[in-house]
């Protein structure tokens, strides 16, 4: 069973920064996406970022590109979050799911199988 924990939350002023980090075990795929998404209270769940496993490529959220990263490690799921605004304050929950022929999407969140706990990120004024 894949099992991802995720870490790093906190509060923090806007124009901070943090890491979350996503620990990943028995991740098997051979060709896999993993993703971080956030909710915030009274929304819907969103996509921040995305990591394909083939080709290494990544994509980000319009609302975070140029302020967050996604990396892959050897055993974690980073996001380094830069110049963080209110507006980000959410619940941070990372994602994996096998990649399948012909379904190449990445942000739906009702495409990932598997999830972690979520760490909370709270951006002050």
């Amino acid at each position: 069973q894949v099992q991802l924990t995720e870490s790093g939350g906190g509060l923090v002023q806007a124009g901070d920064s943090l890491r979350l980090s996503c620990a990943v075990s028995n991740l098997r795929f051979a060709v896999y996406t993993m993703g971080w998404f956030r909710q915030a209270p009274g929304k819907e769940r969103e996509f921040v970022a995305a990591f394909r496993s083939v080709g290494g490529h990544t994509f980000y959220a319009d609302s975070v590109k140029g302020r967050f990263t996604i990396s892959r490690h050897t055993s974690t799921l980073d996001l380094q979050m830069n110049d963080l605004k209110p507006e980000d304050t959410a619940v941070y929950s990372c994602a994996a799911r096998a990649q399948s022929r012909g379904n190449y999407n990445y942000d739906r969140p009702y495409d990932y199988p598997y999830w972690g706990q979520g760490t909370q990120v709270t951006v002050s004024l």
